[in-house]
């Protein structure tokens, strides 16, 4: 498999520190708001990672932080406090915006087919672990405390620009206008590890430390939730190409400077999702959501589908007119797939192994989408693939686009779909006793694309519909 590397700007092989568990980190959601499409652009693409990762033969094991934690808006330590924002906004407590905001995200995830990681974790609930981290600093001489604020010094950690490649002059402006600078910063760039002290005297999240009652800095929280779940060394980090310049560049210093080993072998970025005043979200124009979208009456899916038709690396820009383009492709393509839903199954042939070669080749290509798409409508136009063989292959590509493409909007239990599972089982049976388990394997994706469970007891396979 080959990734593009933000770190070296080069596309690389990948090459796992363990093959047998490739570690995955990525950076999720502030929860003080819906997100956005843009937002769930990265989303999608980073489930196509995990997805085709473990379609290539590498067992993954991600996690990922939600920031449920008060803290200032940009990458600046400066801005607004998101969460009391939130709070503010819907005359709720912060910890009542998190928990509604956390959970409409994982929904909108679910409508979007986005694998939930295998390990979630809430910034709020790793207080100690950041108290302990930033102590290992300070007793490295990392830190320095001033105003009431620990402070990581970037003039310790020579290789401060190594992800950006930045000059420290430029980084100087790289933040909005008209914000306060932080006057007790040795450097400009010198970011807080914790805060007793900011320009909120309300602020809602606190916390005892031995440096006072106070909160944590953002960049610390996904620094140690990746030490914590995923050892001192991982092999990819992902997140928005916006998160390059500050908090990524954070993240390498402190976690680097705590461990004293290099931390990250692929740094992966997605982005942005473009509207017609450039950058989406949610400060301006319609605040574009999965649920705004469904309220047009668009799937979630057909997004899905336009946006894996573009490259994660690429801009994409967005229009209802671009959208609705898409709609009518994905509601032809899903009508193609489906025509082959009741086909009987038989081995697998030589062309349909091309096929295969082919989608998981464009998959191993820097998460090329577009080209795994076109694989797609290769095979259900061609004339040597057997009807077999195209449903075994959409079964196959869909278990990493997660399209639903075999799934029809509304499933009814009637004798017809009672007479399809059984006779699907009894195949099953007959593959599993004649021990041809790749063809068992097959049927019970079939059986499963019908929105049917199955499952195996001593007195045989039972089943019952989802």
């Amino acid at each position: 498999m080959k990734l593009y590397n933000s770190l070296s700007r080069s596309i690389e092989t990948f090459e796992p520190i363990n093959p047998e568990c490739v570690t995955l980190y990525t950076c999720g959601p502030t929860v003080y708001n819906f997100a956005h499409i843009g937002n769930l652009r990265t989303y999608i693409h980073e489930d196509i990672l995990e997805k085709s990762l473990t379609a290539l033969g590498f067992p993954v094991k991600r996690v990922m932080n939600i920031t449920d934690v008060g803290h200032l808006e940009s990458d600046a330590d400066d801005g607004e406090d998101k969460m009391l924002k939130g709070a503010l906004r819907e005359n709720k407590t912060v910890w009542q915006i998190a928990e509604q905001y956390t959970e409409a995200f994982f929904e909108d995830c679910k409508r979007l087919n986005i694998q939930k990681p295998g390990i979630v974790a809430k910034a709020t609930d790793q207080i100690e672990d950041y108290i302990a981290f930033i102590q290992t600093l300070e007793t490295k001489g990392f830190t320095y405390f001033v105003n009431g604020n620990v402070y990581f010094d970037i003039s310790k950690f020579p290789e401060y620009t190594k992800l950006s490649k930045m000059n420290l002059d430029d980084l100087k402006i790289a933040h909005r206008e008209g914000v306060e600078q932080d006057t007790f910063k040795k450097n400009p760039q010198d970011f807080v590890l914790w805060f007793t002290k900011s320009k909120f005297d309300n602020q809602a999240m606190k916390w005892d430390s031995p440096w006072g009652i106070g909160y944590p800095g953002w960049h610390i929280e996904c620094s140690v939730i990746a030490l914590k779940f995923l050892g001192e060394q991982i092999d990819i980090h992902c997140g928005g190409v916006d998160h390059i310049l500050v908090h990524h560049t954070n993240e390498i210093a402190q976690t680097e400077s705590y461990t004293g080993k290099s931390w990250v072998n692929y740094w992966w970025h997605a982005e942005f999702l473009q509207d017609n005043t450039g950058k989406m979200s949610k400060s301006k124009g319609e605040f574009l959501t999965v649920s705004l979208l469904a309220s047009k009456g668009y799937n979630p899916l057909a997004y899905r589908y336009y946006v894996l038709n573009s490259h994660y690396r690429k801009q994409l820009a967005f229009s209802y007119d671009n959208l609705d383009m898409a709609v009518t492709a994905y509601d032809k393509l899903k009508k193609r797939c489906l025509a082959y839903k009741q086909s009987d199954l038989s081995p697998l042939t030589e062309v349909a192994s091309g096929y295969q070669n082919k989608f998981l080749g464009a998959l191993a290509d820097d998460l090329n989408t577009a080209n795994a798409i076109t694989v797609l409508y290769d095979v259900l136009k061609s004339t040597d693939a057997t009807a077999s063989d195209k449903l075994q292959l959409i079964l196959s590509f869909d278990r990493v686009l997660s399209l639903d493409l075999l799934k029809d909007a509304a499933v009814v239990i009637d004798a017809d779909l009672t007479e399809q599972v059984e006779k699907l089982i009894a195949q099953r049976t007959e593959a599993k006793s004649g021990k041809d388990f790749a063809k068992a394997d097959a049927l019970r994706e079939a059986i499963k694309s019908l929105g049917v469970t199955i499952k195996d007891t001593p007195q045989g396979t039972t089943w019952s519909h989802e």
